[in-house]
């Protein structure tokens, strides 16, 4: 009896491994943190080697960990109890030298998960802490090259994603790039810039959902306070389903930029409802709108197109549903421009086509002293068809009276149903 009690003993050390600070039992890792602001990635990567195929990773609520290197773990069949906090450091010239490069708008990336199943739980807890605000105040809204985004999905299928947060994001918050089949619920991200004067935005670029070469994508819960776009559908993005959105500042829901780079710049199959958007920081530019770049080679000279010629991309925006958007104070009400990178020179070439697209059910008002509430802006290539404007009353004010109309250029005959003054 002496001697089995023995071999069991042994047995059940063999199931436990340590190293370092990753205690690992039967494929359950779970993770402490080095505290003192040493560096966790070590540790972390240590977990994901360890339990990142077929396991479970384990970061307890009571810890927070320090990011100070970049990290591309690539994991498969894994759950990831994620209940504490990640922050990244605030070391800017490490991420701008060190940050992994993303060839689209000449972006950058600290952290990059790849695989297939993967299962993310913050439990409301969890969450990073981007240490954004070191480069708010350092670029005071001049945003510079080599910003880290915090989290992005590349490579990867069969995602979920559930009651996460991202606070002060670098850069955008939450990027899928080459995703299929992948659902995030109560998602919370927060840009907020502490030292800015009131009315200045120093927290441009910090997006909160954008897909790219993205298929079948679910959000629902999201909740953003930011500077840019509260959610981008970016080119490549097929069959993405958005419902329950609270965007207070920023752009309100983008489709877009698109046709910026040589390329098929496609978009299909996109529905965003139960959507509300409210100003703040004086800074609330959109409601919902669809933005495409000239179809021209044309001369840039910000760090986004990495100072050399865009546009002249092509493809089609198709079968896009805006629905019941309550709009409290947007500069503009849903609207359509083709435009994008044009120097004065290109105005309606863009090659990209845009046909059924609906907003449907938005009420509120636009801060605006003019009448026109929304406008539609398309292509003389390509005139945009089959848009229709269903029960959008906006009015040109919080205390106007008579609801606001709309202005049309470069559409099809009949194209546009439902908005007065087109």
């Amino acid at each position: 009896m002496q001697l089995l009690a023995s071999v069991s003993f042994l047995l059940g050390l063999l199931a436990i491994s340590h190293a370092g600070n990753v205690e690992n039992h039967n494929n359950v890792c779970t993770v402490k943190a080095s505290g003192g602001q040493q560096d966790d990635v070590p540790n972390l990567l240590e977990a994901f080697e360890q339990c990142g195929n077929g396991g479970t990773i384990i970061f307890p609520e009571d810890q927070s960990y320090w990011i100070a290197t970049r990290l591309h773990p690539t994991l498969n069949d894994v759950a990831i109890e994620w209940r504490g906090k990640w922050t990244f450091s605030d070391n800017l010239t490490y991420w701008r030298n060190n940050s992994y490069p993303v060839a689209f708008q000449n972006h950058h990336a600290g952290f990059i998960i790849s695989g297939h199943n993967i299962s993310v739980n913050g439990y409301g807890t969890g969450g990073i802490d981007g240490n954004g605000n070191a480069w708010y105040t350092a670029e005071k809204g001049d945003t510079q090259p080599g910003r880290p985004m915090p989290f992005v999905w590349w490579n990867v299928s069969e995602v979920v994603v559930d009651s996460f947060y991202i606070k002060d994001p670098p850069l955008w918050s939450v990027n899928i790039m080459n995703g299929t089949n992948m659902r995030f619920n109560n998602i919370y991200c927060n840009a907020t810039a502490v030292d800015a004067p009131w009315g200045d935005n120093w927290v441009q670029n910090t997006d909160g959902f954008d897909t790219m070469d993205a298929v079948n994508i679910q959000l629902t819960n999201f909740v953003y306070q930011g500077g840019d776009d509260c959610v981008a559908i970016k080119p490549r993005s097929y069959n993405i389903d958005i419902q329950n959105v609270t965007c207070v500042g920023g752009n309100g829901i983008a489709i877009g930029s698109l046709g910026q780079y040589l390329e098929d710049s496609s978009v299909a199959n996109i529905r965003v409802d139960k959507v509300k958007i409210v100003r703040y920081n004086e800074d609330m530019h959109n409601s919902a709108y669809l933005k495409t770049w000239v179809g021209a080679l044309v001369p840039q000279s910000s760090y986004e197109s990495a100072g050399v010629p865009r546009g002249d991309g092509w493809g089609s925006i198709r079968n896009v549903l805006f629905s019941n958007f309550a709009v409290h104070g947007a500069n503009a009400g849903p609207s359509i421009s083709q435009d994008s990178g044009d120097n004065g020179s290109y105005a309606g070439t863009s090659k990209m086509s845009i046909s059924n697209v609906a907003f449907v059910n938005f009420t509120g008002w636009v801060d605006t002293e003019k009448s026109v509430v929304s406008t539609v802006s398309c292509s003389d290539v390509h005139p945009c068809y089959n848009i229709d404007f269903d029960n959008v009353v906006l009015y040109p004010g919080k205390n106007a009276t008579t609801p606001g109309t709309g202005s049309c250029t470069y559409t099809a005959d009949g194209g546009v149903h439902g908005l007065s003054g087109c």
